[in-house]
């Protein structure tokens, strides 16, 4: 309930049939209620203070100059007095929204602002989809367009709601311009690297990832931190030539050694077995969306090392027996399947999408593994071993002539000129 004194000054106010008197009163009116009206009354006071400027009384033109000063006095208040009174004034406006859009946009950005200060991301999105941007009224560019979507798909990825959040980033794509904003485009990048990671697209994610760790112009410790999530998003991804090609362009690039997902990347990109130990310590790094269960009872990173070891044996074996194979990749008997069973499921399920190449004799029980095209395939290990020690040998070289270079300088400098 409002102040009696607030309640009277309104009743005055709006019995004066004098319109610039009527004005002039309302603006001193606000000013009284911010200066006077104890905290608990604040919030109340401008609320009944909306309802009369508002009223059917005062003419849409008359308002809006008292819609702007509202709005100053707005922007000032606390976070929770800005809530109680934003939704009134949002709730007010929706009747008259295509008359005073510019301050109905305006509040709604400040009842935003105070829904993020409390960790009110899905309050403070819904308060900005209210916000008409294809309107005769006024005219909004593009890249406002593009930057007010981009805050909504924050606030909606901060809660994790990550459908929403493609709603908006699709319609960022379907802009007719392109973003030129420097950091709108970061943003962009970086949300739809977030949306791809949460719907397990790892691949796509480890991709966008890896081009926001690119991007000129940002603090060094958050571009590692998105090189480390490319990693971590390359590792999840199933086993196959595409992730082989994803994990070799992570560990070519000259910071991976420096973030702590380099020792699981480089055992997956040298086809190396990887131990319980070593994936128990890569999970504690994991989201929890990257740790769900999935339909057959695995999580996604149970399935991308079984199969990454499972690759990684074909690497080692030229044959090998169900059971055995079972053991390696550390699978246990469930229900009806046994270890090798398991095992032979994985197995015939990645030969049948082209990810790994062999026979399996099911009499047997054998798996023979197809070493000689593996081999010459351009991501076998034979290469990409070769590949290294090019590597090496060019930095050891380098290494040496920057040594003689740094002894004998004039000795470097003349061999310079020749």
């Amino acid at each position: 309930m409002a102040s009696q004194k607030i309640t009277t000054t309104l009743a005055a106010i709006e019995s004066n049939t004098n319109q610039p008197t009527k004005l002039q009163q309302y603006n001193e009116l606000l000013n009284d209620i911010v200066a006077s009206s104890s905290e608990h009354e604040l919030a109340q006071d401008l609320i009944y203070y909306l309802d009369s400027i508002l009223g059917e009384d005062v003419s849409i033109v008359a308002a809006r100059p008292l819609l702007d000063s509202f709005i100053t006095v707005l922007q000032k208040l606390e976070p929770d007095t800005k809530i109680k009174v934003g939704q009134h004034a949002v709730t007010l406006l929706q009747s008259r929204a295509t008359s005073v859009e510019e301050q109905d946009s305006q509040i709604r950005e400040i009842l935003a602002d105070a829904y993020e200060s409390q960790d009110e991301y899905t309050a403070a999105a819904r308060a900005l989809q209210g916000i008409h941007v294809d309107s005769s009224q006024r005219l909004v560019s593009d890249a406002a367009k593009a930057r007010l979507w981009i805050r909504i798909v924050r606030c909606y990825l901060e809660d994790d709601d990550t459908m929403s959040a493609e709603v908006f980033l699709n319609r960022i794509k379907n802009l007719p311009s392109k973003i030129e904003d420097h950091d709108a485009k970061l943003y962009f990048q970086l949300s739809q690297a977030r949306v791809l990671d949460a719907r397990r697209r790892f691949l796509d994610a480890a991709q966008e990832y890896f081009n926001v760790s690119l991007v000129p112009g940002v603090d060094e410790n958050d571009r590692l931190t998105a090189l480390s999530a490319a990693i971590r998003c390359a590792v999840l991804a199933p086993a196959g030539p595409q992730r082989s090609r994803s994990l070799a362009r992570l560990y070519k690039d000259d910071r991976a050694p420096s973030v702590d997902e380099f020792g699981i990347l480089e055992k997956m990109f040298l086809d190396r077995l990887l131990t319980a130990e070593e994936v128990a310590a890569f999970a504690k790094k994991l989201a929890p969306h990257q740790l769900a269960v999935t339909a057959d009872g695995t999580t996604v990173l149970d399935k991308a090392v079984i199969e990454h070891n499972l690759v990684a044996a074909s690497k080692l074996y030229e044959n090998i027996t169900v059971d055995a194979l079972g053991s390696i990749l550390g699978l246990e008997s469930s229900g009806d399947l046994s270890a090798g069973e398991k095992a032979e499921a994985y197995a015939a399920r990645m030969v049948e999408q082209g990810r790994l190449r062999g026979r399996i004799d099911q009499i047997d029980g054998v798996i023979a593994f197809d070493t000689d095209s593996a081999a010459a395939g351009s991501n076998g290990a034979t290469l990409r071993q070769w590949d290294l020690g090019v590597q090496e040998l060019a930095e050891d070289v380098e290494r040496v002539a920057a040594s003689i270079s740094d002894q004998f300088p004039e000795f470097a400098t003349s061999q310079m000129v020749h």
